[in-house]
């Protein structure tokens, strides 16, 4: 199994020991674009067309509603993967 494999795993499973730069490579690589903060903020908020923006915070340890979204973000990249 691969490593992003794993990875999509842990984050169905919502695996609370994930960490923010887990949820940021899986976001990048299902095509969300990263808005660095500016100001002083730790939120960062990803975007895709067709999808809602998700934002999450930028520290340890990620709260298990913000794994909540990236997961309900990775079920509907699998699904559009499986249909085309």
């Amino acid at each position: 199994m691969s490593q992003w494999d794993k990875l999509m795993d842990k984050i169905l499973a919502e695996d609370p020991s994930l960490r923010f730069a887990d949820l940021y490579k899986a976001l990048v690589r299902m095509g969300y674009t990263p808005n660095q903060p500016k100001g002083g903020s730790s939120h960062y908020t990803f975007r895709k067309p067709g999808c809602p923006p998700i934002t999450l915070p930028k520290h340890a340890p990620v709260k298990k509603a913000y794994i909540n979204l990236v997961s309900e973000a990775v079920k509907a990249y699998l699904e559009v993967e499986q249909d085309g």
